[in-house]
Parts: C-alpha cells; sequence; structure tokens
C-alpha cells in the first residue's frame, strides 16, 4: 500500500459514519445534548499516569492537547447546561499499538442526578443498540480477582503482589506500588477474559486510590463509585458517579503532583478554571468516556487500530 492511501476501507468510513448516526440518534431521543469543547486548552491533566502533548505559542505558557473533554464538559455542566455527550478527537502520549493511537475519537457524556449505577443501565442499553443483544455480567474489581487470579486485592502484601507479578509476568521494576502490580496483572490476566462469548462485563468498586475524579463510596471507603466496561478483552469505558466536592478533587491534584514531583516527572499546573467550575456547583452526574475506535474495531470484528483509522500515527 502506497503511504498517501488510508489504511482504512472506505466501507469502514461508512461504517464509522453510521456509528454516529446511531449514537446521535440514541441521544437525541433521550433528550441529551451534544456539545463540543476545545482540543487546545491552557491546562493539561495531573493524572501520574498520564502524559498529556503540548502546544508551544498560543499561550504565555505551553497549552495541551486534551486527553479528555472531561474539564470543560463540566464547567458546562456547573453553568447549567443539563445533561450533554460530545464526540471528539482526544490526545494522549502513549506507545501505539494494536489498541492505541495517540490521536483517538472518545465519545464523553454525562447524565445530570444519574448516579453510576443508571449510568451502566444507559451504557449498556447504547452498546445493545450498536452490536445486538449480549448478556450482562457484572463483577466488583474485588471479585475479578478473585475469579481469575484467587487472590483478595485489598488486602495481598505488596511482597505477595511483587512474588506473583513477577512469576507471572517476568521481572519488573523494583519501585512499583500495589496498585502498579494490580493494574498490570489486570491488564494482563483478567482483561482478556472479559466480555467473551457474546457478554459485555461490567467491573465496579475499583480502588479509590484508582479514581481520582470519582466519588468514594460512602459505606466503604476503600473503594470508588467507577465501573469500566469491556467487551472481547477490550477496555471500552471508563464510568464514575462524579465528585462534587471542589477541595478533595484540588486535594487529589494536589497528591497528584507531589507523587510526580517524587517520582522525577514534571509537575503539572492545576486547571484553576475547573476547580472553580467545581466551587460553583456541578449537579449530581455520572459521566463516562468510551472509545469509539475500539468499539468500531468491536462491531467490524477487526484486530488492530488502524484498520478503523483514515491516517494513523504509525
Amino acid at each position: 500500500m502506497s503511504n498517501w492511501q488510508p489504511s482504512c476501507s472506505i466501507e469502514t468510513l461508512k461504517a464509522r459514519a453510521e456509528l454516529y448516526v446511531q449514537i446521535r440518534e440514541f441521544f437525541a431521543g433521550k433528550n441529551v445534548l451534544e456539545v463540543e469543547t476545545p482540543l487546545l486548552m491552557q491546562h493539561g491533566v495531573t493524572d501520574r499516569y498520564m502524559q498529556s502533548m503540548q502546544v508551544h505559542g498560543v499561550y504565555s505558557s505551553p497549552g495541551f492537547l486534551q486527553t479528555s473533554p472531561e474539564y470543560a464538559m463540566k464547567r458546562l455542566l456547573a453553568a447549567g447546561s443539563g445533561s450533554i455527550y460530545q464526540i471528539g478527537k482526544a490526545f494522549r502520549l502513549e506507545e501505539s499499538g494494536a489498541r492505541h493511537n495517540p490521536e483517538f475519537t472518545m465519545l464523553e457524556w454525562y447524565r445530570v442526578d444519574f448516579d453510576h449505577w443508571a449510568l451502566m443501565d444507559e451504557t449498556f442499553e447504547l452498546l445493545v443498540k450498536v452490536l445486538g443483544q449480549r448478556q450482562r455480567v457484572n463483577y466488583s474489581y474485588q471479585e475479578a480477582f478473585k475469579v481469575f487470579l484467587n487472590i483478595n486485592p485489598f488486602t495481598i502484601s505488596l511482597e505477595q503482589l511483587k512474588i506473583l507479578s513477577e512469576k507471572t509476568l517476568g521481572e519488573l521494576p523494583d519501585n512499583l506500588e500495589p496498585d502498579d502490580y494490580l493494574s498490570l496483572l489486570f491488564e494482563d490476566q483478567i482483561e482478556p477474559k472479559l466480555g467473551t462469548e457474546n457478554t459485555i462485563t461490567f467491573i465496579i468498586d475499583f480502588p479509590a486510590s484508582q479514581s481520582a475524579l470519582a466519588k468514594i463510596d460512602p459505606k466503604n471507603p476503600k473503594v470508588a463509585q467507577r465501573f469500566e466496561v469491556y467487551i472481547e478483552g477490550f477496555e471500552l469505558a471508563n464510568g464514575f458517579n462524579e465528585l462534587q466536592d471542589s477541595g478533595e478533587q484540588l486535594e487529589r491534584f494536589k497528591a497528584d503532583n507531589a507523587w510526580r514531583k517524587a517520582n522525577g516527572l514534571e509537575e503539572v499546573d492545576i486547571d484553576t478554571n475547573f476547580i472553580q467550575g467545581l466551587e460553583s456547583g456541578l449537579p449530581q452526574c455520572a459521566g463516562i468516556a468510551l472509545g469509539l475506535d475500539r468499539l468500531l474495531m468491536i462491531h467490524l470484528n477487526l484486530k488492530h487500530i488502524k484498520q478503523v483509522l483514515a491516517f494513523p500515527a504509525h
């Protein structure tokens, strides 16, 4: 294939367009407003596991291509938009691969007066509309580790995690934290087994330490009101019962930056506009980000993200 040609077929481009029509019809039927927010903004994210792309020459300091429209959409919610959704590009500096491209398309939506349980129901409804009828499976994060690895992720010691991880995954860096080991084990040993045999799997009750923008479960402070969605071994979506407390959110961002500094990473200026939006009053809402490139791969039974992109980065 010549370099100028798209890596996906024209038929796939048409399937993507039809997918967007289905999504817009779905939300129009529920009176959810489509919005658009900037791809380039003055602030990035403090998330310790995420690296934003910088753009120079627009602001007095580097600007950032957004890893997600979350902060801007929550400012709209705080301004009284009501329930909203957006189909748009997002950017993350990470390795390219079969399921990763540094520029990708995301569907993100927020439902006012929903909690994460109601949003899970709506997410399942949308996915069945796109993919056809499938059975729904729910596991808590703890149950998934019990079923697939026979461990309790909340009680296992760091030393036991290290031994299990190196036995399962091979040699690893010495400075990993419990969440690092758990994430590696989840990705390698659990994720490929989720959402198989015509199912859609929801993983709920993630550790609070892995959920920087979600509410903590008042009945169990070890877990957050967060869920992820898996189909055919693909991590497809990540949803929260959204944190409304501006003070707590600010402290979480500061903790991220403290971790970044301690681990030799560049600190990221906190998005004060976002914090001020929370201070003004974010309504009770639940939100979710869903990868549309991956959804299209699943829908068309394709194995590499290049097969659904016109012009991938590599």
